[in-house]
This record gives C-alpha cells, sequence and structure tokens, in this order.
C-alpha cells in the first residue's frame, strides 16, 4: 500500500510527515531494521526484554523515539510503545513463539496495523496471513542464504529469481574480444523482450551509484562491464511440455554437433587428468594394467597369427588369453598348439619370452583385480552406515558450518548443480542432508580432506566471527587462488576485516535481512533479492491502487523518475503480462508491477518524490508528410500526451516540446522519431519539472 505523494509548502525537500513504526526485539536483526527504517525518514519506537549496554548499531539508541524495556506479548507494553498509532510492527526476537503470540496481541490491539514477523514456519505462516491478515514472515536466514550461495558461485550470474514460471537471472559480464552480440553497438540496442540493461560501466569509470547512472548511446567496447536480467529459460510446467520437449531437441543436436575428434581428444584429456588427480591409487593402477593387458593381448594375437599362419585368428585369440591368465605351462610344458604340427620349442627365444612375459603381466593383473574388488567390498560396507556421496575432487564449494543458514546454502547449491562437500562437528540428520557428501569433525583438520587445493569457493558460516576467520585464514593459506565467503554476526566485524583481507567477501546475514523487513513494512511484496556493486537490490512487487505513487505514470516515468527497473507489466483482470515493457503502458487502478529496486528507491516510491525532469525535445522538421503522423503517435507514446496535442505540435515545426522528460525518455524519442523521418534533438532544461 502506497502513500499519496504529500503536499509540501516549503519546496520538494522540505519535512514529511513521518509514520509510526515498532521494532520488537533489538538483536542484531532489530538493530539493523531500526537503521534502516530511519533512512525512510519515520518515527520508530521499539521494544526489548533487556537493557543493553553494548550496541552492535551504535546509532540506534539516538534513531530511536522511545525505547521500552518489557515483554513485546503484554498488551500493556504495546499499548505504551504506541501500537495504537503504529503502522506497522517488526517481531524479530529470536524466539519464534514471542514473535507469534506478540502479532495476536498486536492484531487485537490494532486491527489495521501490518505484522511483519520473524518466522520460518512456512504453512502456519500462510494460514496466519489468510486469517489475520496483512500479515507477512520472513526467515533471514532464508533471506540471506541467497547472497551466500551466488557469492559462492563465482560465476557471472549473480542473481535468480523465478517469476510466472519462468527463471531470470541478474549477469554480471566483462566484454570479452569474442563477444560479437555487443561489442561497438550502443548500449540501448542490447535490449531484448527477453533482456533488459541494468548498468554500463566502461573499463576506465568508477561502477554507477544508481541503476540508470550510464549512457544508452555509449558503444560498449572490449573491457566494459556489463550488468544485465535476462529470461534463462521458462521451467518445464505441466502446460508447457511441448517447450520442453524442444529444449531436450535442441540439447540432442547440441551434442551430436559437438562430435568432434577435437572435442573427442579434449574429453579423453579432461577426463584422465581429474582421474589421474583421483585420491584412490588402487584404482589408477587397475586402470593402467587394464589398458597395458589390452595392448598385450593384441599385439599376442598379431604376433602368434605372423608366425604360425596356419592357425586361425580365433586359436591365436584364445592362446594368447590362456597365456594371460597363467597359463604358460599348459602351452609349453610339451605340449603343441591344436592345429600346429610344429613343437612348441622351435618357437624363437623372443617369442617365447613374450609369451612368459604375458604370462607374468596377467598373474600381475589378477592381483591388482582382487585388490581392487576388496577395496569396493571395504568401501561399500563404509557406505551402508554412511550413505553420504562420495567428496568432489575440483571445482566444488566446501561449506563450513552446517547449521540452519549453512542447510540453507547447501539447498541452494545443490539447486543450480555445484558439487560441494559440507563440513560440520557433529553428525547431523542423515536424512535431510543426504545427498550432500560431508565430512564430520574439527575444521581446520577437515580442510585437506575436503580437496582445499582444487576448491572453487569456500563459504563459512558458524556462529562464531573469529572462528570464520580463522579457518578463512587457514584455508586461504592452503589455497590462495580459492574464494572465500565469511559471515559475520555483527556489522563491526564486517566493516573492520573487510578491508584487511581484500581476497575475502564479507557478509552479515543480519543486514542483509533488514533491507527485506524494512520494506516489508511500508507493504510491499519483496520476492527476492540480489547484491549489486556493494548494494542490495530488491525484486519487489506493487498491486496498484487508487491513491497510490504510481498510479496513472508511464512505465518509462517510472523508472527513471523514481530509479527502477520494471521487469513484469500485468493489466488488471487479465492473465496475459509482459516483461521488459516499458515505454508505452500508463498503469492503472488493479494494475500488477514487479520492478528491480534499492532502497532509495523504493523510498522515492513511498514518499512519491520523483526526480525532476530535465530535458525537452526540439522537433526541426518532418521529411515525408507520412512522417507527420507516425512522429505524432511517438510523441503519444513516449510522452503520454494525447494523440491530438502530439499532432498539433507536429503541425507547427519546428517546435521545442513543452513537456519536460527524463533523459532517457528524450533520447529515447529523439531515436524513434529519425526512425520515421522526423529530425530531432535534445534541449537541456532549467526548468525543472516533477510532474
Amino acid at each position: 500500500m502506497l502513500h499519496q505523494p504529500k503536499v509540501d509548502t516549503h519546496g520538494i525537500s522540505g519535512a514529511k510527515t513521518p509514520d509510526l513504526f515498532l521494532v520488537c526485539g533489538l538483536q542484531s536483526l532489530g538493530q539493523h531494521c531500526v537503521a534502516v527504517l530511519k533512512e525512510y525518514d519515520v518515527k520508530v519506537n521499539a521494544i526489548d526484554d533487556v537493557a543493553h549496554k553494548h550496541w552492535e548499531v551504535p546509532e540506534v539508541p539516538n534513531l530511536l523515539e522511545k525505547l521500552i524495556i518489557g515483554d513485546c506479548r503484554q498488551p500493556s507494553v504495546l499499548e505504551q510503545a504506541g501500537i495504537h498509532q503504529c503502522r506497522s510492527i517488526l517481531l524479530v526476537t529470536r524466539d519464534e513463539r514471542w514473535n507469534i503470540e506478540a502479532a495476536f496481541a498486536a492484531r487485537r490491539l490494532n486491527p489495521q496495523v501490518r505484522l511483519i514477523v520473524r518466522s520460518d514456519k512456512q504453512n502456519f505462516n500462510k494460514l496466519l496471513s489468510e486469517n489475520l491478515g496483512n500479515f507477512v514472515a520472513f526467515e533471514p536466514t532464508q533471506l540471506s542464504a541467497h547472497a551466500f550461495a551466488l557469492t559462492a558461485l563465482d560465476s557471472e550470474a549473480i542473481g535468480y529469481f523465478t517469476i510466472e514460471g519462468q527463471l531470470l537471472q541478474i549477469i554480471e559480464h566483462r566484454v570479452q574480444p569474442k563477444d560479437s552480440w555487443c561489442i561497438g553497438k550502443p548500449v540501448h540496442r542490447l535490449n531484448l523482450p527477453t533482456r533488459r540493461i541494468l548498468n554500463h560501466t566502461p573499463i576506465s569509470s568508477h561502477p554507477p551509484r544508481e541503476l540508470f547512472e550510464w549512457n544508452p548511446e555509449a558503444e560498449v567496447q572490449v573491457g566494459d562491464k556489463l550488468v544485465y536480467i535476462d529470461v534463462a529459460y521458462e521451467l518445464a510446467l505441466p502446460e508447457q511440455e511441448i517447450g520442453k520437449y524442444h529444449r531436450h531437441q535442441w540439447q540432442w543436436q547440441k551434442f551430436f554437433h559437438s562430435i568432434t575428434p577435437k572435442n573427442i581428444l579434449q574429453k579423453v584429456g579432461q577426463f584422465w587428468q581429474s582421474y589421474y588427480q583421483s585420491q584412490n591409487q588402487i584404482r589408477r593402477i587397475a586402470t593402467i594394467y587394464a589398458i597395458t593387458v589390452i595392448v598385450l593381448w593384441l599385439v599376442g594375437i598379431v604376433l602368434y597369427r605372423l608366425y604360425y599362419p596356419d592357425i586361425t585368428l580365433q586359436e591365436a585369440f584364445y592362446a594368447t588369453a590362456v597365456l594371460l591368465l597363467g597359463g604358460y605351462g599348459d602351452l609349453f610344458g610339451g605340449v603343441e598348439f591344436a592345429s600346429q604340427a610344429q613343437p612348441s620349442d622351435r618357437m624363437p627365444w623372443w617369442l617365447r619370452l613374450f609369451s612368459l612375459g604375458l604370462t607374468l603381466t596377467g598373474q600381475a593383473f589378477v592381483g591388482v583385480l582382487y585388490a581392487l574388488l576388496t577395496d569396493a567390498l571395504v568401501t561399500s560396507r563404509f557406505q551402508f552406515f554412511n550413505s553420504h556421496p562420495p567428496i568432489p575432487q575440483r571445482n566444488h564449494v566446501v561449506l563450513i558450518g552446517l547449521n540452519q543458514l549453512g542447510q540453507r546454502v547447501a539447498a541452494i547449491l545443490q539447486d543450480l548443480n555445484q558439487p560441494l562437500v559440507g563440513i560440520d562437528t557433529t553428525n547431523l540428520d542423515q536424512q535431510a542432508l543426504a545427498d550432500l557428501p560431508l565430512i564430520v569433525g574439527n575444521a581446520l583438520e577437515a580442510l585437506p580432506q575436503a580437496n582445499i587445493s582444487q576448491a572453487k569457493s569456500i563459504v563459512l558460516v558458524g556462529d562464531d566471527n573469529m572462528e570464520n576467520l580463522e579457518i578463512a585464514l587457514m584455508a586461504h593459506a592452503m589455497n590462495p587462488a580459492t574464494r572465500l565467503i565469511i559471515r559475520s554476526r555483527d556489522r563491526h566485524f564486517s566493516d573492520n576485516i573487510a578491508p584487511l583481507f581484500p581476497y575475502a567477501h564479507v557478509l552479515c546475514g543480519a543486514a542483509l535481512s533488514a533491507e527485506v523487513f524494512a520494506c516489508a513494512a511500508f507493504g510491499e511484496n519483496v520476492l527476492s533479492l540480489f547484491r549489486l556493486s556493494n548494494q542490495i537490490v530488491m525484486v519487489t512487487e506493487y498491486n496498484i491502487e487508487a491513491g497510490d505513487t504510481l498510479n496513472g505514470l508511464l512505465l518509462s516515468e517510472i523508472a527513471h523518475g523514481y530509479i527502477v527497473v520494471p521487469i513484469l507489466y500485468q493489466k488488471y483482470r487479465q492473465d496475459n503480462y509482459a516483461l521488459m515493457l516499458w515505454d508505452d503502458v500508463k498503469l492503472e487502478v488493479g494494475d500488477r508491477l514487479i520492478v528491480l529496486a534499492t532502497s532509495r528507491g523504493l523510498q522515492r516510491i513511498e514518499w512519491g518524490e520523483m526526480l525532476p525532469r530535465l530535458w525537452q525535445v526540439h522537433i526541426e522538421k518532418a521529411l515525408t508528410k507520412n512522417a507527420l503522423a507516425d512522429g505524432a503517435e511517438e510523441i503519444a507514446l513516449i510522452t503520454g500526451c494525447s494523440c491530438t496535442t502530439a499532432r498539433q505540435w507536429m503541425n507547427n515545426l519546428p517546435v521545442v516540446l513543452p513537456t519536460p522528460l527524463y533523459k532517457y525518455q528524450a533520447q529515447s524519442l529523439v531515436r524513434e522519431l529519425r526512425k520515421v523521418q522526423v529530425l530531432a534533438s535534445l534541449i537541456f532544461s532549467d526548468r525543472a519539472s516533477n510532474s
């Protein structure tokens, strides 16, 4: 629910009448929630059961209007904290039962208050939302787990989320010389119905602070960084089996096209290299012996066939096999070849010596085979008691600490088909982690067992900050090339160690989750989040109501006025929806909109404070008669004016359009006018407009 923009008689940046929010529980998450809420310029009260001597966020005592020490489940305490005047209450204590009971008490005292609850009981929360109304619940570990998992992937994908059965991904790509799809092209031309550019950073520039602080006319060069959102694929829902069939068909075609001599040799080399690096020495020796036996078998068949041309190929085959199985005495102990009249003692000495070598090699291979079978039996016996898969050998993630956050990170990585191994001090629930390779024991001692030298990333999500740092430094000493992701339970620790260890990614779970809790307090439905240039970007859903700050605006005005990225639009009472649609749609009551936005963007929407429009378009002339009508149509679409007004402007050329625009809007209008043979240019306007 958005508020109508507030009228300020003293100017755009004047004071606003603040709302009252109540935070219950001032542990790490609660303190960060207070700090984020105050960025929205609202009043915040708080309730906690103990008086704090040391604050993780030192500014919190000065940010609060009122701090009540007491039990937030008690109606008298809630009333003292101003529950009747509250717009939202955030129940974020570490006791889930307390949060639910306090939610009941708050709803009884104030039927209109919005309830934001810390809880991981998904089914129960769904029932509470249906019965209480204006209720939303989050679990901090689930919110922050995506950030840890995506950082561990060390890939171009920095975010994933699903909308309407389609998987969308956020890609951060450094332009390479082979990227013909983007090199030398203006950034705006890279936008497609399934792709939208979020950021463009030239190689010599710093990353933009906002989503649209880049020039859409700039040409992409090698070394530039592009951040964009695109549709990864459409999930295989029951009604989409045809699309699934076509994807499988395409995958088979791709497989057959990849079968070339060069690719086969490359794959064989990669397989042998990975197999040779395996820790099981018996299997390596068995592989070498098996190849040797096969080669000797073939050589023996050829030699016996050449020296005894009268014997058949089948007899040469079996004679070599008998020698490999230890039958030297059967063939050369006074016994002649079955089909040959010549005695065996007339065989050349070198061939007899080769035959003896076949027998010795065969006997050695049988011994290795016995050892391999014994190893397999012992391994299977241990696996009977330990059902976990084997530890990956290379390019895997080492996850240290399988608490609730660790298990959630493991589940996300497994969903993304990323090999990983978990390390924990206790033997956890076998059924819940049956598919996860697991090492039980001290983490420092377990690092070599986890093949740390070949690991892609190491994620430390334990509850002890210093222990996480100690293990991280030890792991870095063993493999300086690996990626380190360290969990911090307080912001001070993160701020202090991040500059000292630049090779490590230090993430504070409470700070990540607080953004979502705070945004939910204003009524936004936060679907997911990801990190971009040290900022948290939230996937937020809006259902437009009368009086909202989005009602009646074009999508392009919303994008550039509030600095958000619309990614889905659905008209009221229609099943169809549009992805990446911007310019020619005006929002109405009942419409549905999903955007990507930082906390600052959501604040602008909440306050209804749009950035000023500082650009106008000067139209010089139309080159053809048809260009007059086509130009008027483009003006009406992009500026939102009526078709009649647009035609009047086009009939009085040259003209400067009186409607101020955002720079991106004006640039887009000039490009579209040129396509229809209308000459136009941009003019910077000193007359700022927010209307």
